[in-house]
């Protein structure tokens, strides 16, 4: 039996995106071309855009395609800092939360190496929380020099939300503009940009159940930002390069279904949340991180004595499939910045496994992980006292 738990890091493809999709690849036409077939295309590009836009409560100008989440972060980030401090070389500080993914975390560092940026790290509490009273602290004395604002909407490892309607309301009240990586929040919680109050949002189609390869940054229309690339002058001038018409259609109709179903998706994962949990709970060393308010697809458990890759193999071999993390950081043996922040010693966040659960896993998936987790907890804990010694 295999078991996949790692819809954090990719979905199925569900099948509405794969009949959108090739639908799309069946007909020929670039959509800046005048003709029949690029007008085709053009169309298909605007009305998935429109959806895509209802679906996150934003404008169509607003949304702007890229080909995923770390391009729509980077554009963000360097994107927005770069239009500010070129309006006001006062603006260098740009601040973020300590819990970000590496697609925000690294622009921002490297523009700190690289552009004189300050980086100002808000910390987070032990469920991986932004203090909004952190950020009105550093806005009330620096809100003259900051260029920009990004926490994310969810966090990808533990499924915290951050109180973001606080957060950017401040950030507006200081007129400083505010970005947030939805990734792991469009699809599974309720996103209205509009009413958000953020300048700028990112997600990405292959976490609700669209194609890898293709996301979209909504971007304010009042809000300044350089491109990172140029030539066409495509996508309001930020994001030149012909568009992908057949992956912008299959992330619309995913997001669409996402949206349509979310309640009853969020009902089913809830259960085998549930279950799973109280298979956790019957194990002796084992700490869950994700907090009950928190996203209910994802649990986040640190597992005593054991090392998480070891654990994670150790499970896939019996066909359980989760993760350590970010399956961006999958195989990086460090400890999670994400757990660190939050509190946890460096044995508790790399002895840590993240199971993400979608609207296709039943309980019957959780009861084969309870048959194999404790002989795999049993020998992930030998092995690293074997290695101790």
């Amino acid at each position: 039996m295999s078991v996949y738990l790692d819809n954090a890091a990719s979905t199925v493809l569900v099948p509405q995106a794969l009949a959108a999709m090739s639908d799309a690849w069946s007909r020929p036409g670039n959509p800046m071309s005048l003709h029949d077939a690029g007008r085709r295309a053009r169309r298909l590009l605007e009305e998935s855009r429109e959806t895509i836009a209802r679906c996150t409560g934003a404008r169509p100008s607003e949304v702007i395609f890229t080909a995923g989440g770390t391009e729509s972060d980077n554009l963000a980030v360097k994107g927005i800092y770069r239009a500010r401090r070129a309006q006001d070389e006062r603006r260098r500080r740009l601040v973020i939360s300590a819990v970000e993914h590496h697609a925000v975390l690294d622009p921002a560092q490297w523009l700190a190496d690289h552009e004189d940026a300050e980086l100002v790290i808000l910390p987070v509490d032990a469920h991986g929380r932004v203090d909004p009273e952190d950020l009105r602290a550093e806005l009330a004395e620096h809100a003259d020099e900051v260029a920009l604002i990004s926490v994310m909407w969810v966090n990808n490892e533990v499924g915290c939300l951050q109180p973001i309607a606080e957060l950017a309301a401040a950030a507006r009240e200081h007129g400083v503009p505010m970005h947030s990586d939805a990734v792991a929040a469009v699809g599974h919680v309720p996103v209205e940009f509009a009413a958000s109050g953020l300048s700028a949002l990112t997600l990405a189609a292959h976490k609700f159940g669209g194609p890898q390869g293709v996301g979209a940054l909504v971007l304010g229309r009042d809000v300044a930002a350089q491109p990172l690339q140029h030539g066409g002058g495509h996508e309001r001038d930020l994001r030149s390069g012909t568009q992908d018409v057949a992956g912008a259609a299959g992330m619309a109709a995913a997001l669409q279904r996402a949206v349509d179903h979310r309640d009853e998706d969020t009902a089913a994962v809830t259960a085998v949340r549930d279950r799973l949990l109280a298979v956790l709970d019957t194990l002796d060393g084992v700490t869950v991180n994700s907090g009950p308010e928190g996203l209910p697809g994802v649990v986040h458990a640190s597992f005593d004595s054991c090392e998480g890759d070891s654990l994670l193999m150790l499970l896939d071999a019996k066909g359980v499939q989760c993760s350590t993390g970010s399956a961006c950081t999958a195989g990086v043996a460090s400890a999670s910045h994400v757990l660190l922040a939050m509190g946890l010693d460096r044995a508790a966040a790399r002895g840590s496994l993240r199971f993400s659960i979608g609207p296709d896993n039943t309980v019957a998936d959780i009861d084969h992980v309870a048959a194999v987790l404790p002989e795999a907890v049993g020998r992930a804990r030998a092995a690293g006292l074997m290695g101790v010694r």
